[in-house]
């Protein structure tokens, strides 16, 4: 790997602590980081280099997954990390950071190949990038990477807007944008699951899947994020990155050689089919709603309207579900259903293929066998578990479903940000989001997003605890489906709030 300058924007902010700096760490531990390597930090504050460096000792004893033990190592890591006192829309700030850059460069016989992470809030990427152009640090004699986390926009034109602005100075192969969910070990394993098993290869088609379904939820709720979340709701803060880049990955049909370019392809091509909505049809096939008070294990929680920070009238999405389609040979006609809500009765992000039963007639009574489900849990255990059908001698030959399970060892698992970390540095996007990507993701949004602020779908609010609104439950019923592994039973008073009036 090539001796390189880690430049972190935000190094004193929350992911730096809680993610960057661990991910940095673990990597070091297991020599996957060059011999020659410079990190520099940046933020407002005043640190010395001292200072700083007990503060990123302070983040590796709290959030590593590997605790300091050997002392010598520690120092050496740390030994590596250098402060910077930075307010990021001064230039002249910059004219000493590329001083110090190049001095450690001196010192480390590093040849200028930069990485600049950006950890801070969006609307101050395209100032950065500017700002790194302008004042040299982008004029390296080696190679430039620009890491940036989601956000990538608010909407399809502010999405268009700040690409366009990067790209002033970076190339779209330099761009590196981050979605942490392409960095969970199960989420890469998709990739090969089908291609390197004939067996399910042979099956993954509209021929043999009935449905796919993709959800995420969590018991948590909206917490200290309310002035972000009340401009975003779950459709920006999940559904059009995390959720959409869930389905590519399990679409995906690639060759037995995998590279980065048939998965970027496969993937355009899978958003290009996917069956675009008007905002008039949104409110068919799309359910949006809001977590009202309820109880989570045991414990009474406030409704998302009487969270701090949120509106009392606030018609923000905390939950939302749609019904899809993909428009290709393999796909069509496959609803394919995905669902992302807080404060939702477990905490689950997982992707269920249920398969046809096409031959019911030998087994007598039909309805006591379940369909057969592949179910690949991403969170929060990583494991795969395929359902089928069998007679229990113990109860008369009764039909009865018995799992499979394969779990993976996630004490051993490296954490998402150590796996992308580790591909931006060596170069290879394969697991970040390119503009395409992002650009066509909006665009499928984007009538959703204006449907949602005309008001044009009603607001269902559901209990906090529950599976989410039952309107989401009549979206696969309407095809003879149902989510899995849901307990059936459902409060039918549970099911009847919602509102569709603008807040007075």
């Amino acid at each position: 790997m090539d001796p390189i300058t880690f430049v972190l924007f935000g190094s004193t902010g929350d992911l730096a602590k809680r993610k960057i700096f661990p991910a940095l760490y673990n990597l070091f531990l297991e020599q996957k980081l060059p011999q020659s390597f410079s990190v520099i930090g940046l933020g407002r504050k005043t640190f010395t280099d001292a200072e700083f460096q007990h503060y990123v000792e302070q983040s590796l004893r709290t959030f590593s997954r590997r605790k300091p033990e050997a002392q010598e190592r520690l120092e050496e890591f740390l030994d590596c990390i250098r402060y910077y006192a930075l307010d990021v829309t001064n230039k002249e700030g910059y004219v000493g950071l590329l001083k110090l850059i190049q001095e450690r460069e001196e010192q480390l016989n590093i040849p200028e190949n930069r990485m600049f992470y950006l950890s801070v809030a969006p609307e101050f990427f395209d100032v950065i990038a500017s700002r790194i152009k302008e004042s040299g640090l982008g004029d390296t004699k080696g190679w430039k990477r620009l890491i940036i986390e989601k956000p990538f926009g608010h909407d399809l034109q502010s999405a268009r807007e700040l690409n366009h602005k990067l790209s002033q100075s970076f190339e779209e192969d330099e761009i590196f944008r981050i979605d942490h969910y392409l960095g969970k070990p199960m989420v890469q394993n998709l990739e090969t699951l089908v291609a390197a098993n004939p067996l399910l290869k042979a099956l993954w088609s509209n021929q043999y899947i009935a449905n796919i379904q993709i959800t995420a939820s969590e018991t948590v709720g909206v917490e200290e994020r309310a002035g972000y979340y009340e401009t975003a709701g779950a459709i920006r803060d999940m559904f059009q990155n995390h959720m959409l880049q869930l389905l590519m990955m399990t679409a995906m049909h690639l060759p037995a050689r995998i590279t980065e370019k048939n998965v970027r392809q496969q993937k355009i091509h899978l958003l290009k089919s996917l069956r675009r909505l008007s905002k008039k049809d949104a409110a068919n096939h799309v359910v949006r709603g809001q977590y009202g008070a309820g109880d989570i294990q045991g414990q009474a929680v406030a409704a998302y309207r009487e969270e701090p920070g949120v509106d009392a009238f606030s018609m923000t999405d905390t939950f939302v579900a749609a019904r899809l389609w993909i428009d290709d040979f393999f796909w069509n006609e496959v609803p394919i259903y995905i669902r992302t809500g807080k404060r939702m009765k477990e905490k689950s992000t997982r992707i269920t293929v249920e398969f046809k039963d096409r031959f019911k007639e030998p087994y007598g009574n039909a309805n006591q066998a379940v369909p057969n489900l592949l179910t690949i849990q991403i969170n929060p255990d990583e494991k795969i578990t395929l359902q089928l059908n069998s007679k229990n001698l113990l109860h008369n030959g009764q039909m009865e479903p018995v799992m499979m399970d394969f779990s993976m060892d996630a004490s051993q698992m490296p954490e998402a940000y150590e796996l992308l970390i580790f591909d931006a540095l060596r170069g290879d996007a394969t697991f970040f989001a390119h503009w395409e990507e992002v650009e066509l993701a909006w665009e499928w949004v984007q009538p959703v997003l204006e449907a949602f602020a005309e008001n044009q779908l009603p607001l269902h609010l559901y209990p906090s605890g529950s599976y989410g609104p039952a309107a989401a439950h009549r979206l696969l019923e309407e095809q003879g489906f149902r989510w899995w592994p849901d307990e059936e039973a459902v409060d039918v008073r549970e099911m009847t709030l919602h509102v569709t009036a603008s807040a007075p």
